[in-house]
């Protein structure tokens, strides 16, 4: 009987120090992991291609509104954020209500990527912009165009990534920029 005991605690033992070993893991906090910021893009050069094909879509869409239709405005929107998608809904939305009309297209004349850092969440780049076909008149037909207006804007642009991809966030003219059709 004395043998039988003696086998029968040692595994008694070790079930009970396996049951409070698992209870200790169970009780020790695991580290948090750090989390690493993930690249919007592997290098500087896809940012700038991902932004350029940003910019020429938003081109597109805005050759593409009509100020009668606001259903036309969405595809803009979609390719904006902050401020930039904030002045376009309010410069439609007045247009709209006074039944401006817009014809012509404008021309992305160049596309140059200036800055961008890892993890290229934002980009900017320098953009040529032909608008001398473009026209805007008010509901009685006449120009709402700047005689002044220059035909070729140089603007600095910048594009901000939402989480799935970069949106035009801000553009500004940049009077010190020459723009060269590339």
């Amino acid at each position: 009987m004395t043998l039988r005991r003696r086998r029968t605690l040692p595994l008694a033992m070790l079930g009970a120090l396996a049951l409070s070993g698992a209870a200790l893991v169970g009780c020790t906090p695991e580290a948090e992991p750090t989390p690493t910021p993930t690249a919007a893009f592997a290098s500087e050069e896809e940012a700038f291609a991902a932004a350029e094909e940003v910019y020429r879509a938003l081109t597109a869409a805005v050759n593409d509104v009509d100020p009668s239709k606001t259903e036309t405005f969405e595809a803009v929107y979609e390719l904006s954020s902050g401020t930039f998608e904030e002045a376009d809904r309010e410069n439609y939305s007045t247009m709209h209500a006074e039944g401006h009309k817009i014809s012509g297209d404008a021309t992305v004349l160049s596309f140059t990527g200036t800055s961008s850092t890892a993890p290229f969440t934002h980009v900017e780049a320098l953009v040529c912009l032909d608008v001398s076909d473009v026209t805007v008149t008010d509901a009685s037909g006449n120009s709402l165009v700047n005689p002044n207006r220059p035909d070729i804007y140089a603007l600095t642009v910048g594009f901000e990534h939402d989480g799935e991809r970069l949106l035009v966030d801000s553009a500004e003219r940049t009077e010190d920029q020459a723009c060269v059709a590339s």
